[in-house]
């Protein structure tokens, strides 16, 4: 091989595993008691199901997220999943919509370039640390309970202050431009009552 050639694809090859182990903003997330805390919820299966409730939500949410999820039984699994974590959890089921809308504008599929995974945008450190395989991240049931856990946390952490949590969640600490997408987004989109 060509030693100009060589040696290019060596710094080349460098050059994306310093990229690779740049640390992500999220890494902030790896708290002992944050583990704790999606270990248990992790394990509870319980879900909240009240008909009546149910319906009126998946009413009113329905329309507003089939332009963004074209599969009816993937909208129906994000409605469900969302309002039985957010009554879990003590959260608005409009505020994680939001987050959601924001992180990944619904695609479970989606990965950011700090390679948070999934609708809620988790980070891939979490399922090594739970005996969790990767691709869990995507299946929605799994995604939603542990981003709703992770965002209970910092609003408990931060005494309810939506701005400062959802910082904390992006690992955007200090700054308010994702705050604010996401309390624009939940006042233009989400609200629910």
């Amino acid at each position: 091989m060509d030693r100009p050639l060589l040696t290019a694809g060596l710094c080349i090859a460098g050059c994306l595993l310093g990229l690779l182990s740049l640390p992500a903003l999220a890494q902030g997330q790896r708290d002992p008691e944050l583990k704790s805390l999606l270990e248990r919820a992790l394990a509870d299966q319980a879900c909240f199901s009240d008909k009546f409730e149910r319906q009126v939500w998946f009413v009113a949410m329905q329309p507003r997220l089939a332009t963004m999820v074209k599969d009816p039984g993937e909208r129906e699994d994000i409605l469900h999943h969302v309002q039985c974590e957010a009554k879990r959890l003590g959260l608005p089921p409009s505020l994680v919509m939001a987050v959601i809308d924001v992180e990944s504008r619904f695609d479970r599929w989606a990965v950011s370039s700090a390679g948070a995974v999934g609708l809620m945008q988790v980070m891939p450190f979490w399922p090594r640390q739970l005996g969790m395989q990767n691709e869990q991240l995507v299946h929605i049931p799994q995604n939603i309970r542990m981003g709703c856990t992770i965002l209970k946390f910092y609003l408990d952490r931060e005494k309810g202050d939506y701005t400062k949590a959802l910082a904390r969640y992006n690992g955007s600490v200090g700054r308010r431009n994702y705050s604010d997408l996401v309390l624009t987004r939940l006042a233009s989109r989400w609200q629910f009552q």
